[in-house]
């Protein structure tokens, strides 16, 4: 019909403009569309009920890009100040770099809550809340590399294109607000390492993908690319959707299986949606200024209140990236960079933990920290074997931490040898992580599946084991 001057369906779609640059349209209508079902297409984003009742709700994800030194943070290992400039008594110590020395972490460590957990003075706001946290202090990866250890904390495989944790939460529980996005991945200044990836919805339907939002801005029109249409009334809109919808409909009566143009129409339906409480979720200035000042200054904070309204209005999963531009990778002046990082997100996080538990909230958001691994217990030697007052990657042994949601709060789980190198003791694998989060928000880990390639497919692959010691 197209050659006669008649737009096609196809066409049509493409054509117009309602706002869709805030859902990446790109990333929407690739392979990933393709596997979506016509059952899945009716509403995919209701909101549903897990294979049991769980004791999370919804989740929040700080993703410490680069990798953050456990030795450094959470994990403290007094050997190191021993060995300051010797080698460690430590066989196999394989590092992607060459390494040197035994370095002590430059930071204190106090004990702080009832739990009398130790924390440095990096994190000294967020240690208030020690009684909340659950450090898992013998984290593992695979491999000493940025992108494949980003795939396998975000995704699942360090290898294959994979749905990301956000997507399998979306995708399982759907959301509780349908005018906004089901999972939204907040990362100021552009894109970390694997760009959209980190987030990406894989072989699911493609409205599970998170929508990627650059907080360094502060205007909803920046924030939320093309969140507004100047060119057109609310009605008139509504008027093109419903045409577009009853195009979409006959398409589907004559070919059963079309998912790329269904995650197209479920986009301009979110993007229309999204115009009438987006600029209320994202505008922070309507927040009592104790409760902005709780927050703090800065990129970091503001998001970081931004998230909070965004889990309280029913978004599923929120991740929040920290070190994009300026990454946790601190292979030299680990001193001097790691204070700088840190001290952009301790007070958020901390007020962020004072916020939920204000709100009656942190009982059923489950709080996560934690980079993609962490890093070496030697100083890394830089060119002419001299040291570098830095670390290297250490996906041996690291740590993350969990709070509310069901986990048990002022506990620590496992640990890494005397020096911080490798774990040792109860070695947790990202499928493990993954798994216990699945199962607190409701989920057996082996069922939440989906049928891609002839295979049901799963976030945890043919692996992992809920970790029930550090369940409340």
């Amino acid at each position: 019909m197209a050659e006669f001057g008649h737009p096609s369906r196809r066409e049509l779609l493409s054509r117009c403009g309602m706002g869709m640059g805030a859902l990446g349209m790109a990333a929407l209508l690739g392979p990933a569309a393709e596997a979506a079902s016509p059952s899945e297409a009716v509403n995919p984003l209701t909101a549903r009920a897990p294979h049991f009742a769980g004791r999370a709700k919804r989740v929040i994800h700080f993703f410490l890009n680069g990798g953050p030194s456990h030795v450094d943070t959470f994990d403290r290992k007094p050997m190191l100040a021993r060995y300051d400039g010797k080698p460690l008594p430590v066989e196999n110590l394989k590092t992607e770099r060459k390494t040197g020395a035994a370095m002590p972490s430059p930071f204190e460590f106090k004990r702080y809550g009832r739990s009398g957990l130790e924390v440095s003075s990096l994190f000294a706001k967020t240690a208030q809340h020690a009684d909340d946290l659950c450090v898992i202090r013998s984290m593992k990866a695979q491999v000493p590399n940025h992108e494949p250890s980003l795939m396998l904390m975000n995704c699942g495989d360090a290898q294959m294109a994979r749905p990301s944790v956000g997507s399998w939460v979306t995708y399982g529980l759907g959301t509780e607000n349908q005018n906004l996005p089901g999972f939204v991945a907040m990362c100021p200044g552009g894109y970390p390492i694997k760009e959209a990836e980190n987030w990406r919805s894989g072989f699911l339907p493609g409205v599970y993908q998170g929508t990627y939002v650059d907080s360094q801005h502060t205007e909803l029109d920046k924030l939320i690319e093309n969140i507004r249409n100047d060119y057109q009334t609310p009605t008139a809109q509504r008027g093109q959707l419903d045409l577009l919808r009853r195009l979409n409909l006959e398409h589907q009566r004559r070919h059963a299986r079309d998912s790329a143009v269904e995650a197209r129409i479920q986009s301009f339906e979110l993007a229309y949606r999204m115009q009438m409480e987006a600029a209320d979720a994202f505008d922070i200035s309507t927040e009592p200024q104790h409760v902005r000042e709780m927050y703090g200054s800065g990129v970091h904070a503001r998001q970081t209140l931004i998230a909070r309204r965004l889990l309280e209005r029913g978004v599923r999963f929120v991740q929040l990236w920290h070190g994009a531009s300026q990454p946790w990778d601190n292979h030299a002046d680990i001193k001097g960079q790691h204070a700088k990082l840190a001290a952009q997100i301790d007070q958020p996080i901390a007020a962020l933990l004072t916020d939920l538990k204000q709100r009656g909230m942190l009982e059923d958001t489950l709080v996560i920290w934690g980079g993609e691994f962490g890093r070496t217990p030697t100083v890394e030697l830089g060119g002419g074997g001299k040291a570098t007052a830095g670390r290297d990657h250490n996906p041996y042994g690291f740590t993350m931490w969990m709070a509310g949601g069901g986990v048990k709060g002022g506990t620590v789980y496992g640990a890494t040898d005397e020096f911080g190198f490798k774990a040792v003791d109860k070695v947790v694998e990202v499928h493990d992580l993954h798994a216990t989060m699945l199962h607190l928000l409701g989920f057996d880990h082996t069922r939440l599946t989906y049928r891609y390639a002839g295979r049901d497919f799963r976030l945890t692959d043919v692996r992992g084991n809920v970790i029930r010691e550090i369940v409340a």
